[in-house]
């Protein structure tokens, strides 16, 4: 196991070390909600932003994350530096891009209505990925994301579920990309409506409408542009224009970035004043899908800022704090977040690059981690627990929760999880279904009827120099 220096805090300080792994929950309040040990007043960031000695100071500053960011992409095998991806790839290295992410499934899937999918059905989509169309050698070409669009497993909206009744986690659902994003373009569809992109996250099919082409000199001269707003809220959109409908209502999610439009002051845009919104300029598909770029409005009373947010703790509690409650959503979907979408975009919003799931993140070598394995007892893992700070975010398999801080030396976190489950006084399992992003003690939490979740940890990553 690699060390960290957050091992270096002692249990004994905050009194862990001394008690059974479930002592210290057996005192807290379960209320009616089943979520243990919550009240109210846990539910405002400022509730845990008033028990930091330091809350506003500066974890890494912009320089610091610039560096962070970089190694992130030149080390991690999960994320895509598309700048530097070559002028050519041949067939081999862009089937096995595609295969990689679009394997046929070898169990039964169920759709919407809880009916086996066909292995017909099965078969076409491997079908539809034209493996053998791709040529000997691919020349990538680049494009802007349009609108908050699904990255697929397979070149189709079916979705799939691994049982009857299960609607919530399509299969088939990768995760999402937002506009502004840039995308390398690797191959096509057999039917010619999705294309494989690689985003600096992922790799999967997207539908083409929701990609503009353009070049190179293009897409990355639009991410490079300012001055530009960050989204620091859950959710902003666009105001209303029947003038350019492709810009109206946009959804913009926390941490995504768009440079401001360059046009004369006072001058109307998709007919109405802008003195009390800020001009975006957002990219446009054209009928023969090339990247062009058009003016929208964002309101000023919306949550954005005119950079990245400073990396602090108490940015951290307000910024993970707005999404509390929001449906929790695998892969993107429902227009939400799942864990690990809900820890990368609070800090993107702060301008850190991440993984996009939770099994990159726990192990990404550009990443400051501790490692568990069955090698870690009971009693390591404790002190380590006794060492989280605010920010930290901690790995079970499948999922990733972050530290928000302590009441009476237990550890909180704030997680966008489908439930809990821990054991009640009498020592039955309770189980409790959020399927939100929501606010829970950790040690009482069980992994399975055996294990807890302390039992479980994988990891444990602080973003740091």
């Amino acid at each position: 196991m690699r060390q960290h220096p957050l091992l270096l805090a002692t249990a004994l300080a905050l009194g862990l070390c001394c008690a059974p792994l479930h002592a210290r929950e057996a005192s807290l309040p379960i209320p009616p909600s089943g979520v243990i040990g919550v009240t109210d007043a846990q539910l405002s960031p400022q509730f845990w932003i008033d028990r930091l000695a330091q809350p506003d100071q500066v974890i890494l500053d912009r320089s610091a994350i610039a560096a962070l960011n970089a190694r992130v992409l030149q080390l991690d095998p999960s994320m895509h530096d598309l700048r530097q991806l070559p002028a050519e790839l041949d067939r081999a290295a862009v089937a096995g891009r595609i295969e990689a992410v679009s394997q046929r499934p070898a169990h039964t899937l169920y759709d919407v209505h809880g009916a086996a999918v066909p292995a017909a059905t099965l078969d076409a989509l491997v079908a539809n990925l034209a493996l053998d169309a791709i040529p000997a050698h691919v020349a990538p070409r680049y494009g802007l994301v349009v609108a908050r669009a699904a990255l697929r497993a397979f070149p189709t909206e079916l979705r799939v579920f691994s049982s009857k009744g299960d609607t919530d986690i399509d299969r088939f659902q990768e995760t999402a990309e937002f506009p502004g994003t840039p995308v390398a373009v690797l191959h096509a569809s057999r039917d010619g409506e999705w294309l494989f992109v690689l985003s600096p996250r992922y790799g999967a099919w997207v539908r083409k409408q929701a990609i503009a082409i353009g070049s190179a000199a293009q897409v990355f001269g639009y991410a490079d542009q300012a001055p530009y707003r960050v989204v620091t809220g859950g959710v902003v959109r666009t105001v209303y224009t029947p003038e350019n409908p492709a810009l109206s209502q946009l959804q913009l999610d926390m941490g995504t970035r768009l440079p401001l439009a360059k046009l004369p002051p006072g001058e109307p845009v998709n007919g109405e004043g802008p003195y009390s919104s800020w001009t975006l300029e957002l990219p446009l598909r054209g009928a023969d899908g090339a990247l062009s770029f058009g003016p929208a409005l964002l309101p000023k009373t919306a949550d954005s800022a005119a950079d990245y947010l400073p990396l602090t703790r108490a940015n951290l509690l307000r910024q993970a704090f707005k999404l509390l409650g929001e449906r929790y959503g695998w892969g993107h979907a429902y227009d939400a977040r799942d864990c690990s979408g809900f820890v990368s975009d609070v800090y993107r919003s702060m301008g850190v690059l991440m993984p996009r799931d939770t099994s990159a993140q726990a192990v990404s070598p550009a990443l400051s981690h501790t490692a568990f394995g069955a090698a870690d007892d009971r009693a390591a893992r404790l002190r380590a627990v006794a060492a989280l700070e605010v920010g930290d975010l901690v790995y079970i398999p499948g999922h990733v929760m972050m530290v928000i801080g302590r009441i009476d030396g237990q550890p909180w976190v704030i997680h966008d999880t489908t439930g809990i489950s821990y054991r009640g006084p009498d020592g039955a399992m309770r189980r409790v279904k959020l399927n939100a992003v929501s606010v829970t003690p950790l040690l009482p939490l069980m992994f399975n009827d055996r294990e807890s979740y302390v039992e479980r940890m994988t990891s444990i990553v602080r973003i740091r120099r």
